[in-house]
């Protein structure tokens, strides 16, 4: 299947659902194989099955995560998103040698993803978020 046969709208919609469904399953479908999924302002890298993994994790440390679009750019194999995140603060969050203890805190950032597409499926997730807006709301700046 080419991804100019398929609707890339409605692949991404039922792609950001399973995101903030919390839906590793449903989400390691719509991923090709070698797919790699990129936190370019965290500096973390996964890719293929650790790739999902690592989007356990995210769901782990952040139980409560959601998503919500602010901007959609869908384009031939390619679909750009900015989003706004929220979630709680409930575990401990690491950056380096910083350590920001569970706050209870609902804080909110935003962000954006560059999402190109292969055969109908997920190639690649390059994230960029406002992780300074994160410090801040954990204490740690």
């Amino acid at each position: 299947m080419s991804t100019a046969s398929v609707d890339l709208a409605e692949v991404i919609a039922t792609y950001n659902e399973a995101w903030n469904a919390h839906d590793v399953e449903r989400i390691a479908t719509m991923h090709a194989p070698d797919m790699v999924f990129e936190n370019h302002t965290a500096g973390e890298r996964a890719e293929g099955e650790e790739a999902l993994r690592h989007i356990a994790n995210i769901f782990a440390s952040w139980p409560d995560i959601e998503f919500k679009t602010r901007r959609l750019y869908v384009r031939e194999d390619l679909v750009v998103q900015e989003w706004t995140a929220s979630a709680t603060h409930v575990k401990p969050l690491s950056r380096g040698e910083l350590v920001a203890e569970p706050s209870g805190k609902r804080i909110e950032w935003k962000g954006m993803d560059v999402i190109p597409f292969a055969g109908g499926k997920v190639k690649r997730k390059d994230v960029y978020s406002d992780s300074v807006s994160i410090l801040r709301q954990v204490g740690l700046l």
